[in-house]
């Protein structure tokens, strides 16, 4: 299998990571008040194991955040796209009918569904990846690396890979 293209994204919105690390940092500070310190936090404090159980869940619900991230690979093989970890799709250069870059413009971010677009996967930005399939089914995937992934779509090795 030889890659011709790949790209893994994350979610780098600066003002998300201050609204989640901004929110973290008030239930490290009412742990460490009111379990450490002894001292109720709030003026209507929660219970010690709630405020733990409370804490802990929105941690666990940030590291889920932070493992979330999109990986895009191009082999002689096919399309394989993979949105960690809800998803892990290969796609055939036989499966494929027609690839195309656009520039979408704003879906939101994650996994969303537009009729005319079929399934998008988006970390960030309006462009993407437009992928059409021999049974009609449609996906889309972001990319930061548009002129690389436009480079490659013009390309001779993309067309002889793909015309197989």
């Amino acid at each position: 299998m030889n890659i011709i293209f790949t790209e893994k994204q994350r979610f780098a919105q600066w003002w998300l990571w201050v609204l989640l690390l901004g929110i973290a940092s008030i239930f490290v500070c009412g742990i460490y008040t009111q379990l450490i310190m002894g001292i109720t936090f709030g003026d209507k404090p929660m219970s010690d194991s709630g405020l733990l159980v409370v804490s802990i869940a929105y941690f666990i619900f940030v590291y889920c955040f932070l493992s979330l991230s999109l990986e895009t690979t191009i082999t002689n093989e096919g399309i394989r796209y993979q949105y960690f970890p809800f998803v892990n799709e290969q796609l055939k250069w036989t499966e494929i009918k027609r690839l195309e870059l656009l520039n979408y413009g704003f879906v939101g971010w994650g996994i969303r569904y537009k009729p005319e677009y079929g399934t998008i996967y988006n970390v960030s930005g309006n462009k993407g990846l437009a992928i059409e399939l021999n049974n009609g089914k449609k996906v889309l995937i972001g990319t930061q690396k548009e002129e690389e992934l436009s480079l490659l779509l013009n390309s001779e090795v993309l067309k002889q890979t793909f015309l197989k």
